[in-house]
């Protein structure tokens, strides 16, 4: 059976998303097709979601000069929470429990990659330190995190900065049994008194 070209091109191009195999872009291309008022809201989010672009001081997205918590006046200006992606940042901003400022730093260093310090979100952190207090370095448990974390506590060392490591250890519900020995090893170094 041959399917028309507009909703074939609209299933391609919802497959180029990620997490979205060919069965999901199907099914969504043809929900978007039988349901123009819900296609058109998405046009429309769209379409508005172009104006946006990243913070000029810390690379989140804004749609105003600043994003909004570089904006906000309210926010904790002498601690910088650096983190590899958006999408980490807005993890954190869940949780309730921070209220610094971030930086995104693009990704992780990844030599073998050729993501050198120089293709990283860098040079304006360092620009930003004066009258910070502490840097705490939120990138992410995996080789690449762990050797940005280094290099930019080094870093951060040489400027007289505090810097600070996310804690990491066993996730809440999470059951002793399954853990690896990394996980356990790392939860048993950050132990703390129970209060």
């Amino acid at each position: 059976m041959r399917y028309p070209e507009r909703l074939l091109k609209l299933v391609r191009a919802l497959a180029g998303l990620p997490g979205v195999g060919p069965k999901s872009a199907q099914k969504l291309g043809l929900f978007l097709v039988q349901n123009p008022d819900t296609a058109g809201d998405l046009l429309g989010s769209l379409e508005a979601a172009r104006a946006l672009h990243p913070c000029p001081a810390c690379g989140n997205l804004a749609e105003d000069a600043l994003c909004p918590i570089c904006a906000d006046p309210e926010r904790d200006k002498t601690t910088i929470c650096v983190v590899e992606t958006i999408s980490d940042l807005m993890a954190i901003e869940r949780s309730g429990e921070y209220n610094g400022l971030y930086h995104v730093l693009g990704g992780a260093l990844n030599p073998l990659e050729g993501i050198g310090p120089e293709q990283l979100n860098l040079e304006k952190l360092f620009a930003r330190l004066e009258g910070v207090a502490e840097v705490i370095l939120a990138t992410g448990m995996t080789v690449e995190g762990e050797a940005t974390a280094g290099y930019l506590a080094e870093r951060l060392n040489q400027r007289h900065i505090r810097s600070t490591r996310l804690a990491y250890g066993l996730p809440v519900g999470g059951s002793l049994e399954y853990a690896d020995e990394v996980t356990l090893a790392r939860a048993l170094e950050n132990r703390r008194g129970y209060q």
